[in-house]
């Protein structure tokens, strides 16, 4: 339990007052803030270490991020088709948000990391950004060769993968944050440093709402959304863990991208997926990404990414 991070409580917190039908709730103007708060703090403090880590230092890392993400995409769709026998639409879906990953998770592992005093790149958000957009392609892609159909509103869609939330704000702020550290001006560390944790608590509290919300859906989706939540994660952090290795992270940088790895998207590859694959059913993907994968990596994930990093990362 001493590895238990503590924000991971207030997620739990929520969770609780979900369930327990309690009138808790973090108002949805504020939850918007905390969510533009995290992303870009997230961007900033990477580039800050990207300034200096140096360019040439993370081509290797960024290109092994990109594999690593196109095969997870193309991974986790065969296995949705072939083995748990989703359709062609709900198989690429999952594919688009496991393929993906969780900026909040990413923020929790970072969280958890620091709790336990392990190094890791600084980079890693780079490598953040750039699993985020070819996932998201890659299941649309193929969605659209297996049903040899059109790619319905391409502009809108494009405007969503590379225009979005998540994508723009950890994109510009890692340019804010290598602008910072190059002209050495430190009056936003005090909000976007050490403020950073406290504001993270309270996000989790809505996401524990949000997601024992998700779960009234488990019923509908049935026990094979919960064995797929489950399993899925626990592989690709496994995958995440052998690529870290090839590349020659840390073990906290491994522990970092087998995370990411194992992590689902909730708020980028949704909007993307309504767009691009309309016949795919959200309850499906929604409740196995942010109702199960999501607080099971909270809850264990991350403790066992990082006992296998110890393990096999020397």
């Amino acid at each position: 339990m001493s590895n238990l991070d503590p924000v991971v409580l207030f997620f739990v917190l929520g969770a609780i007052a979900g369930l327990a039908k309690s009138d808790l709730k973090v108002p949805e103007s504020f939850y918007n803030v905390l969510s533009i708060y995290l992303l870009l703090a997230i961007g900033i403090k990477g580039g800050i270490e990207l300034h200096h880590t140096g360019i040439s230092a993370i081509i290797i890392p960024c290109l092994g991020s990109i594999v690593l993400g196109t095969f997870i995409t193309v991974s986790i769709y065969l296995i949705g088709k072939k083995i748990f026998k989703f359709s062609v639409e709900d198989a690429a879906a999952l594919a688009a948000h496991y393929g993906s990953v969780s900026a909040v998770t990413f923020a929790v592992v970072i969280s958890f990391l620091k709790q336990q005093q392990v190094f890791y790149e600084g980079y890693m958000t780079v490598m953040l950004v750039m699993m985020e957009i070819p996932a998201i392609v890659v299941a649309i892609g193929i969605n659209i060769m297996k049903n040899k159909t059109k790619l319905n509103h391409p502009l809108k869609l494009a405007h969503e993968i590379f225009i979005g939330k998540s994508i723009l704000l950890l994109t510009g702020g890692l340019f804010i944050g290598m602008f910072i550290e190059i002209t050495g001006n430190r009056q936003m560390n005090i909000f976007f440093f050490d403020l950073f944790k406290g504001f993270l608590a309270i996000f989790m509290l809505e996401m524990g709402i949000i997601a024992s919300a998700n779960m009234a859906d488990l019923k509908k989706a049935g026990f094979k959304i919960l064995l797929f939540g489950i399993i899925i994660p626990l592989f690709s952090g496994s995958i995440g863990i052998l690529f870290g290795s090839i590349i020659g992270l840390s073990v906290g940088g491994t522990t970092i991208l087998a995370t990411m790895a194992a992590s689902a998207s909730y708020i980028a590859a949704p909007a993307a997926i309504r767009i691009a694959i309309p016949k795919a059913n959200p309850s499906i993907y929604l409740t196995s990404a942010l109702g199960i994968t999501f607080p099971f990596n909270l809850i264990a994930g991350i403790n066992i990414y990082y006992y296998l990093a110890t393990t096999f990362i020397r």
